[in-house]
């Protein structure tokens, strides 16, 4: 018999992620974290909004926290979109191998 150890990650009582990596459930929780307080601070500032769309921007911008860190220090963004897309097509690429 084999033991097989899952970690799940869920979010408002709905599972969103199902892995065996720890450190990765970890980071999802974090960004999870990260994105709750987006919500709440950009409610308490009087961003007007539907809940889904700032849910949808707060998982965002948690989920990209590097590209907008880097943003926020003056980077173009054409340069952090380009880096995005050369990204994209190295998976891909990697993927039709």
């Amino acid at each position: 018999m084999a033991i097989s150890i899952q970690y799940v990650v869920t979010y408002k009582g709905v599972e969103k992620l199902v892995t065996t990596d720890k450190k990765a459930a970890d980071q999802y929780d974090k960004m999870l974290d990260v994105a709750d307080n987006l919500q709440q601070y950009l409610t308490a500032k009087g961003v007007a909004m539907s809940e889904a769309e700032l849910e949808s921007l707060t998982f965002l911008l948690a989920q990209e926290k590097l590209n907008v860190s880097k943003l926020l220090k003056g980077s173009p963004a054409d340069q952090l979109l380009a880096e995005d897309a050369a990204e994209v097509v190295e998976i891909n690429s990697a993927k039709a191998s």
